[in-house]
C-alpha cells in the first residue's frame, strides 16, 4: 500500500532511525509480535521545510533523506497560484455549508478579492480554517468581506500590509495573463506543452509522468514518438543524453 508521512521533517530523530531500518529490510516490528513482518509499501513524505538545511542543522537525517528522495515534487504555495485561491474557497464553501446544515452562499465580489490578495501564509489549511469559519459567520444571502476573518477575529481585509496587498495583486495579475495566453491556443498544443512540462519536471522517468498525468505509459510513448517526429525535443531520463522515448 501507500503511506503518507506528512511534515516528516517534525519527525523525532530516534523514530527517523527506525523509518530508515524499515525502509532498507523492508520489514517492521509489529506491536506485540514477535518475530519481524515483511511489508511492500510506497512512501510519500511531505515536509515545508528544506530538508537539506534540516540535515546540516541535524535535525533530520542525511542517510534518511536520500533514501526518500527517489521522486521530488515541489508544490507551489498558495500565494504562488493564486487562479486556485477562488476555487478551493468555493469548494470549502460547499464542503462546510453541507457539514453545519446551512445554505450554499455564494462568495461575493469584495470577499474575493480579500481572499485573492490575503498572502496565505499557512497555504490551503488557513484558507480552508477561513472559509469554514466565513460559513459559520456569514449573514445574508453572500459571504462578504465582512465574514472572511483571522482566527483572533480580525477581519483579513484590515490585516493586510499595504506590501503585500500589491505584491498578492501583481501574482493575481501575472495568473489571469497566463489565462488570457492560452486563449487562441489549440487543445493539442497545450496538451503538448502539459506532456513535456510534466515529463521534464520528472527528471526524464516515462512511469512517473504518465501516472501524474493519468495516462498510460503506452500513450505517453506514443504522444511522445509524435513530438519526436514533429522535431519537438523530448527531455531523456536523468543520467541519458539520448531523446529517449
Amino acid at each position: 500500500g501507500t503511506l503518507l508521512l506528512d511534515e516528516i521533517s517534525e519527525m523525532d530523530v530516534r523514530l527517523q532511525a527506525k523509518l530508515l531500518r524499515a525502509l532498507q529490510e523492508r520489514m517492521i516490528d509489529r506491536v506485540g509480535g514477535t518475530k519481524p513482518v515483511r511489508v511492500n509499501i510506497r512512501i510519500i513524505a511531505t515536509s515545508n521545510r528544506d530538508l537539506l538545511q534540516a540535515v546540516k542543522e541535524g535535525s533530520f537525517r542525511e542517510d534518511l533523506l536520500y533514501r526518500l528522495n527517489v521522486l521530488n515534487l515541489r508544490l507551489p504555495s498558495l500565494r504562488e497560484r493564486p487562479a486556485d485561491i477562488m476555487a478551493l474557497a468555493q469548494f470549502f464553501v460547499r464542503k462546510y455549508s453541507d457539514a453545519n446544515g446551512v445554505p450554499h452562499r455564494p462568495v461575493s465580489e469584495g470577499a474575493a478579492r480579500v481572499l485573492r490578495t490575503h498572502p496565505w501564509r499557512g497555504n490551503v489549511r488557513e484558507l480552508e480554517n477561513t472559509m469554514h469559519r466565513a460559513v459559520l459567520l456569514a449573514q445574508g444571502p453572500d459571504i462578504t468581506e465582512a465574514a472572511i476573518r483571522l482566527p483572533d477575529g480580525t477581519r483579513v481585509d484590515d490585516a493586510i500590509a499595504p506590501q503585500a496587498r500589491g505584491a498578492a495583486s501583481i501574482a493575481a495579475d501575472s495568473a489571469a495573463a497566463a489565462h488570457r495566453h492560452m486563449v487562441g491556443r489549440t487543445v493539442a498544443d497545450v496538451e503538448r506543452d502539459l506532456i513535456i512540462d510534466t515529463l521534464g519536471h520528472c527528471l526524464g522517468n516515462r512511469t512517473h509522468a504518465a501516472t501524474i498525468l493519468g495516462i498510460s505509459i503506452r500513450t505517453l510513448r506514443n504522444k511522445l514518438k509524435q513530438y519526436a517526429d514533429e522535431g519537438v525535443p523530448v527531455p531523456a531520463p536523468q543520467g541519458d543524453t539520448r531523446m529517449s522515448l
